[in-house]
């Protein structure tokens, strides 16, 4: 540690540490306080949920699961439990995430399109370049669609 010989640095020291205490303390109490939010399902939706015999679904396509089920039936996608934690079976996880970058739709914000240029330089290595090119393909063909879709249609 080190120690200050000025007094006002000392004190100016306390004094910031005690507001930054108090912003803690405050902030605490300000999430203390806020109003629970109302639960969204009622209690037959709730206990058909709980129930056993309730089937899980494919959460791309809602069709309904086999019990263990480790791959949709219908469109393929992984949907096992554990299978981002499964060597082999995460090998499929991460291809549909790097296949919805290409072919797919997927929110356009700038942190998810940050992330499929690193998933594919990790996966890809030096074959990455060609992943983009047919990212950015995919980001301006979806670009192209909203615009003709905004544009109205004059007919001559």
């Amino acid at each position: 540690m080190f120690a200050a010989s000025d007094p006002n640095q000392i004190v100016a020291g306390l004094g910031t540490g005690l507001l930054l205490l108090a912003g803690i303390w405050r902030l605490i109490g300000w999430i203390r306080e806020a109003p629970l939010k109302p639960d969204p399902w009622d209690a037959e939706f709730e206990q058909k949920l709980e129930d056993p015999e309730t089937r899980e679904v494919c959460r791309h396509c809602s069709t309904p699961l086999e019990p263990g089920a480790w791959f949709c039936a219908n469109c393929g996608n992984a949907v096992g439990p554990y299978n981002n934690l499964m060597p082999y079976v995460n090998v499929f996880s991460e291809g549909e995430v790097l296949r919805n970058g290409v072919s797919g739709r997927f929110r356009s914000k700038r942190v998810i399109f940050i992330g499929y240029f690193l998933i594919s330089l990790g996966s890809y290595a030096i074959f990455a370049p060609v992943y983009w090119f047919f990212l950015l393909a995919n980001l301006t063909r979806r670009a192209d669609e909203t615009k003709s879709a905004e544009d109205p249609v004059v007919p001559s």
